[in-house]
Order: C-alpha cells, then sequence, then structure tokens
C-alpha cells in the first residue's frame, strides 16, 4: 500500500502546474525514485499503454508518467521515437509504422507492393532496435467479400512471414469493430481472424484481441478468449460504450476478463487504449494508474 501511495504522489508531482489536455505544460524535472515493479504489482499481467490516447503528453513525459506508475511498455510508437523510449528504459510493446493506414491494408491486393516493401524494412528496423511485435491492419472491404480478402491477406502475408519468422518478428492484425468506430474494416471479428491465422499457418502471425472493439462486434468476450488464445499475441483495453475510462462505469469487467487472460497462460502484453476524459492531465494520469491497478489481478 505504501508503494501505491508513493506513487501517486509522484504522478501529483509530474502534472503539479497541469491544466486542460489542450494546453497541458511542461513536466518539471523531478527526481524519481527508484520503484521495483514486483513490488508494486501481482506479476500475472504485463501492462502497457497506447500512445495516441495520451497524446496530450509529450513521450518523454508519458515514459515518465509510466515509469512513476510502475511499469515500462508503451504500445504503438515507431522507429523515429524508439530512442526515447530507450533513453527511459520503456519498451516499445506494440510498434507501427509500417501500415499505409487502416483502412488501406492487407485485404486490397492494390496496396501490397507498398505493404510488403514497408514491412521487410520495418520488420529488420524493429529486429535491430531489440523489439519483438508489429501490428498490421486488414484494410477496408472497399467491395471485396470475405473469402477474396482472406485469399488477398494470405497472399500478401506470406511474402513477409519468412523474413519475420527469421527475425524473431511477431506480426499481429488488429481485430477492430466495423459498427461504430471503423466502418467496412474487413477483420472485424473473431473467426475471421482466427482462419486467417490458420492459412497464414505462421507461429510468427497472430491476432491483437482489441477488448473495447469485439465486445461491440460480437461480445462473449471471456469465452473467446479462452476458445481461442493461442491466436491472440496481445491485448487493448477500453470501456464499452464510449472507449473511455475501465471501471464500474462502463459494461465490461476487466478483472474478470484479466482473470481469463491470465488462465490461459498468456505472457504477453496488455495496453490500455481508452481515452481519457478528466479535467487535468494529473486526473487523466491517475486514471491510467487506476485502469492499471484494476487490471492488476
Amino acid at each position: 500500500m505504501s508503494d501505491l501511495i508513493n506513487r501517486r504522489k509522484m504522478i501529483r508531482q509530474i502534472a503539479a502546474g497541469s491544466i486542460g489536455l489542450g494546453t497541458f505544460t511542461t513536466l518539471p524535472t523531478i527526481a524519481f525514485a527508484k520503484m521495483s515493479t514486483p513490488n508494486a504489482f501481482k506479476g500475472n499481467i504485463n501492462h502497457s499503454v497506447c500512445r495516441w490516447t495520451y497524446g496530450f503528453l509529450t513521450l518523454d513525459e508519458l515514459c515518465k508518467a509510466v515509469k512513476a506508475v510502475g511499469f515500462s511498455a508503451i504500445d504503438l510508437v515507431g522507429p523515429g521515437d524508439w530512442d526515447t523510449l530507450k533513453e527511459h528504459g520503456v519498451d516499445s510493446s506494440m510498434c507501427n509504422g509500417a501500415e499505409i493506414s487502416l483502412e488501406q491494408g492487407w485485404c486490397n491486393k492494390e496496396y501490397h507492393q507498398t505493404l510488403i516493401k514497408n514491412y521487410l524494412e520495418h520488420i529488420e528496423l524493429t529486429s535491430n532496435a531489440g523489439y519483438e511485435n508489429l501490428i498490421c491492419f486488414s484494410g477496408n472491404r472497399d467491395g471485396i467479400n470475405n473469402e477474396a480478402g482472406l485469399e488477398n491477406c494470405v497472399e500478401g502475408l506470406k511474402k513477409i512471414m519468412g523474413q519475420a519468422e527469421k527475425s524473431g518478428i511477431m506480426i499481429q492484425m488488429e481485430l477492430l469493430n466495423s459498427k461504430i468506430d471503423h466502418v467496412d474494416y474487413m477483420c472485424d471479428n473473431t473467426p475471421w481472424g482466427v482462419e486467417l491465422c490458420r492459412r497464414v499457418d505462421s507461429p510468427n502471425f497472430k491476432l491483437l484481441y482489441d477488448i473495447y472493439h469485439m465486445q461491440i462486434s460480437e461480445g462473449d468476450i471471456i469465452r473467446t478468449i479462452r476458445d481461442y488464445h493461442q491466436y491472440f499475441g496481445h491485448y487493448h483495453t477500453a470501456g464499452v460504450p464510449g472507449r473511455n475510462e475501465i471501471g464500474d462505469s462502463q459494461e465490461l469487467q476487466y478483472p474478470a476478463i484479466m482473470k481469463a487472460i491470465h488462465g490461459t497462460g498468456f505472457n504477453g502484453h496488455v495496453a490500455q487504449e481508452f481515452i481519457p476524459t478528466q479535467e487535468t492531465s494529473q486526473q487523466n494520469i491517475e486514471a491510467l494508474e487506476k485502469a492499471v491497478m484494476l487490471c492488476d489481478i
């Protein structure tokens, strides 16, 4: 308990003088106490946070914030920012930068030439940096049916998977809902994603199971995790509805979900991807701490 109190004290120091999200001021330079993550957390879940949801902080500030909370990983950071992570001893738990966009992805052969070039380059960059995970997207259907989309994805992905396997890089396609947030996105349900994994047939290709998105698309989260966990290499969180803070104001029971994830033997990262809604940056950093502690089963 004393460690948690100390972390909260540091978080208040970090955000001292901050105001609204749009006008966040630079964090003051403070002395960070050395804290042992095993003393702060139970060690069953490896925690992370998505970079874009805390975009009101500079990356340097976000690194200091996550270390103060007690974990050391940030999702969705590309090669141009890896030096900053390394300066703080923070892991890039899910790398990005090879994709064209969420809409222009592997299900459309029109984008294969660019994607293959990008991913072969980023696989090497990711490996050389000592990271393991690289995100990818199916892209939108644009009139392509599910079977043709599967075939197109397999054809394109197989041209990079040999290099991914050789380099020890896990390529992970994110499941996104097409009902609310990403209309027309193809990889919008677990059965389609699992079938893609089976056809790609590589130990280095998995799904990024976004709990928020799949609650909207199909629900039945815990059963799905238990039945298909071997195809899931990474997890994202957010509250439903709204994509905001997790907790008792939304419908997902994250402690139970985390227990299910831990029960599968998963040892990757679970990244918070909720959009914080508090009035000040200090409160939003504290919301991150609360979310991580809620998921630390």
